[in-house]
């Protein structure tokens, strides 16, 4: 994407793929791409940009404002941003949360935050991730639960479905092996059972990630993502 924005987006348009979420990175939210750019390369390419991942920090406003722009729908918080495994931090960080709720709302966008494994670690007895559940507002703040670290994590995301419904709207679908990630039907999830609860759990948008290429490369591990889930009953 760094290298080649467009020419990427198109080969992801070319595998079939319509919904995307974009990641920030050192040439801005959208690999060098303005929001306008990447707006109307995406609608060439028949791709509806849903979503980008970035952090809370000094140029906060500044991204809400370029998701805005972009037309996109969520904005993902990716990182925790207050260190500390504690619960008094995550209650802080969850008030942060609900604050950025309240700031991409005014600019018609949706906030979000993706979990990876260390949320779930305990203090005082309670699941760190928990916190944020139970502190953050559901009109405020959205879960992209990443499904392949919940599982690293030994959790259950059915579980949380149950607890919680109708709280994770987005999904980063990765199937893993340990701590590695896998094209699908070679890691531990239950691909096929999570798809069946997505209702419960409000999924609206789920986004293949892989983030290493047993296939040998990005494009033909997605291939292999793809005709999986092409031949998925469900």
């Amino acid at each position: 994407m760094l290298k080649d924005p467009q020419g990427t987006l198109k080969i992801i348009a070319d595998l079939g793929i319509k919904q995307i979420e974009s990641a920030a990175s050192n040439k801005g939210l959208f690999y060098g791409l303005t929001p306008t750019e990447m707006k109307k390369t995406c609608k060439d390419l028949g791709l509806t940009l849903r979503s980008a991942h970035c952090g809370i920090d000094a140029n906060w406003q500044k991204t809400v404002d370029q998701a805005a722009e972009s037309g996109q729908e969520y904005l993902v918080c990716s990182t925790i941003p207050y260190s500390g495994d504690t619960v008094a931090n995550y209650q802080r960080i969850a008030e942060r949360f609900n604050k950025a709720g309240e700031e991409c709302q005014k600019a018609g966008v949706k906030f979000g935050y993706h979990n990876h494994d260390y949320e779930f670690k305990v203090d005082g007895g309670l699941v760190l991730y928990d916190v944020l559940l139970v502190n953050t507002d559901p009109e405020l703040v959205s879960m992209e639960m990443d499904l392949g670290w919940v599982v690293a994590a030994g959790k259950d995301p059915l579980a949380y479905f149950k607890e919680y419904p109708g709280r994770f709207p987005l999904w980063h679908l990765k199937d893993m092996k340990g701590r590695n990630s896998v094209e699908f039907g070679n890691g531990s999830l239950d691909i096929k059972g999570l798809l069946k609860q997505g209702k419960d759990a409000g999924m609206k948008y789920f986004f293949i990630e892989q983030e290493e290429y047993p296939a040998g490369s990005p494009a033909a591990s997605m291939k292999i993502n793809m005709d999986y889930l092409s031949n998925l009953d469900v």
